[in-house]
């Protein structure tokens, strides 16, 4: 398996498994992302002056998972940190070590670029993913919370 950062002639190979993380979420159908919103992500990927950064796992050619990133300063560490804000892999995939590797190369790279933090959230019911998550980090028992403004 490779992780590798995400190239541009991946988005063909990288689009299903973006609506799939957002279909899991329940942004599909009448729910889903505006198409203006995924556009603007890809386009944040491959601009090296955005913080926000994608990884893709690949295996014999195929992108199976993927890992997006946003890097910010902090009012609680002078390095920068790094927010993993989606992870994904394919369901036939799951459980081969996939989420695994893109979360250590996140860790990698994260370090690289001088962060000294990388946190993520996820929804409390993803059961399998937090046995994994346990694993690899702690979690510290923040409760998030969002407000959507108007535009």
């Amino acid at each position: 398996m490779l992780i590798r950062s995400v190239e541009q002639n991946d988005l063909a190979a990288w689009r299903p498994l973006w609506d799939g993380y957002n279909a899991f979420y329940g942004r599909a159908g009448e729910t889903a992302l505006p198409e203006d919103i995924t556009r603007q992500t890809w386009s944040r990927f491959l601009d090296h002056g955005s913080p926000v950064k994608a990884l893709v796992a690949e295996r014999d050619g195929k992108i199976i998972g993927l890992a997006h990133t946003v890097t910010h300063l902090s009012t609680t560490r002078l390095a920068d940190v790094c927010y993993l804000q989606d992870l994904f892999t394919v369901p036939e995939a799951r459980g081969q070590g996939v989420a695994r590797a893109l979360i250590q190369a996140v860790y990698q790279r994260a370090a690289a670029a001088g962060c000294r933090r990388v946190y993520w959230q996820t929804h409390e019911t993803n059961h399998t993913a937090r046995a994994l998550y346990d694993k690899l980090a702690e979690h510290q028992g923040f409760i998030i919370y969002a407000c959507d403004l108007p535009a």
